[in-house]
């Protein structure tokens, strides 16, 4: 039998701390939006959680900061997670705010014209637009961490074109993402305590992938 190395070893290790870390951060930064899912419910707080969830997103950032650097070889987890945290916390706000208020649109609309003869045509486009705005969110938060001097237009539009030309990649994201709040609902502590880091790393990963063609050697990103 072949002996396990040391670099094995070291590459376990920190691939296990990188995601135990990861969880913990997301924890704090995401602390308010935590708070109102453990404590109240979504039904009827949703008000408050469309507030709320914006400020998730910078945390979000840091995290895929932190995966980013992993990948490069920097174990450096909570430097790289709070610097990518401060790094793109301006655009990051936007982006979380901006998809906060289409979601919050798209609910009063579906409540207001649930009881219509033409909820049939209405919901589904609804429906619609939430997946995008959803399978957007996490494309343009790696586009901000690998390139955060670019304008934050060109960052949504060139999000929204490759999640739905990536829809394959955006499709399984979305199912990972329901996972995980599903998970959330019936096993809060599995769900923020293990399973966020390594579901939040495989979007990452397709949203990256999805950025690939549109990266160019000086990390700006462009359509």
């Amino acid at each position: 039998m072949r002996r396990v190395t040391h670099d094995t070893y070291a590459n376990i290790f920190s691939t296990v701390y990188l995601g135990l870390m990861v969880n913990l951060l997301l924890l704090i930064g995401c602390a308010p939006l935590v708070f109102l899912l453990l404590t109240t419910d979504p039904v009827m707080s949703w008000p408050l959680l469309a507030i709320a969830a914006p400020l998730a997103a910078p945390a979000l950032a840091g995290a895929l900061t932190a995966f980013r650097a992993h990948g490069l070889g920097d174990g450096r987890v909570i430097r790289t997670f709070w610097a990518g945290w401060r790094a793109s916390a301006p655009k990051a706000l936007v982006i979380g705010a901006l998809v906060a208020v289409v979601l919050a649109i798209v609910v009063v609309d579906v409540r207001a014209v649930s009881a219509a003869s033409w909820a049939v045509v209405v919901v589904p486009l609804c429906a619609t637009v939430a997946l995008l705005a959803l399978a957007t969110t996490p494309v343009a938060l790696t586009a901000l961490v690998e390139a955060p001097g670019t304008p934050l237009r060109v960052l949504l539009s060139t999000a929204a074109v490759l999640a739905v030309r990536r829809w394959y990649l955006s499709a399984v994201s979305l199912l990972v993402l329901a996972g995980q709040a599903v998970l959330f609902t019936t096993s809060p502590a599995l769900a923020l305590g293990l399973t966020a880091a390594p579901a939040l790393y495989l979007v990452w990963a397709n949203a990256r992938f999805a950025l690939r063609p549109v990266l160019p050697a000086d990390a700006t990103v462009a359509v």
